[in-house]
């Protein structure tokens, strides 16, 4: 479904991406995991085309998508949840929703997805008058996926969806990944700090080290790799 071949991104004269090469095959979930400063929000700002790579080629559904503005990459079926949620705070949570469904034009079934979304998330349903502001950090999380999915995306980006949430919270949240992964058959890119959480989500796994792959397997053999385990599960 998506495919980086030797991206290379840069923030002006800094390189961050160094020939960045991965694919997501559909219905999976794939996370990426690394430390902090790896470039793993770097590669879904160089995916949805925010931070274009300077060389190298995206292909979604075999279709490159290096060269397009942002919008018409979520056109194509491909939304993130940015790290930070970076919902509307003035906005009620229904607006927040009718948002992100801006580009469509299906009505009667954008009607069906808020309700979807509505009964993944029902604690939305109660505040969809509020403003988003108003909300928990758990909450405004919930918001943020359900914004995305209002996009009726083939492909969700997260990123770092488990961000200053209480564990229990964040637990919460990683149920209905998969939930939406395996009901829905969304397709999932992760990119997750706690990679605990993150791989025992995913199908596979790449990890990230200086803005290169340095390993990747499937992900319930990386949570039993000794390297992996003193790195990034605290073991």
């Amino acid at each position: 479904m998506l495919e980086l071949r030797d991206i290379c991104t840069f923030y002006g004269s800094i390189p961050v991406l160094h020939n960045l090469s991965l694919r997501v095959e559909q219905g999976e979930i794939i996370t990426l995991i690394g430390a902090n400063g790896a470039g793993k929000s770097t590669t879904l700002m160089s995916i949805c085309g925010i931070v274009p790579p300077r060389s190298g080629s995206i292909f979604f559904q075999g279709k490159p998508i290096d060269r397009l503005a942002p919008d018409k990459i979520v056109a194509l079926g491909l939304s993130q949840v940015p790290e930070g949620r970076h919902i509307f705070s003035a906005l009620t949570v229904a607006e927040n929703l009718d948002l992100g469904a801006f580009l469509r034009r299906d009505q009667r079934q954008v009607r069906q997805d808020l309700e979807h979304v509505y009964s993944l998330f029902p604690i939305l349903a109660k505040r969809r008058h509020q403003p988003g502001g108003n909300l928990s950090g758990g909450e405004q999380q919930m918001l943020a996926i359900s914004r995305a999915l209002m996009a009726r995306p083939k492909l969700l980006l997260l990123d770092e969806p488990s961000m200053g949430l209480a564990p229990l919270v964040t637990k919460q949240i990683f149920e209905i990944i998969r939930k939406i992964n395996k009901e829905d058959q969304t397709t999932i890119f992760l990119v997750e700090q706690n990679a605990n959480m993150a791989l025992k989500a995913a199908d596979r796994a790449y990890v990230l080290e200086n803005g290169k792959i340095i390993l990747h397997d499937k992900a319930e053999h990386l949570l039993q790799n000794k390297e992996i385990q003193k790195a990034y599960l605290g073991i």
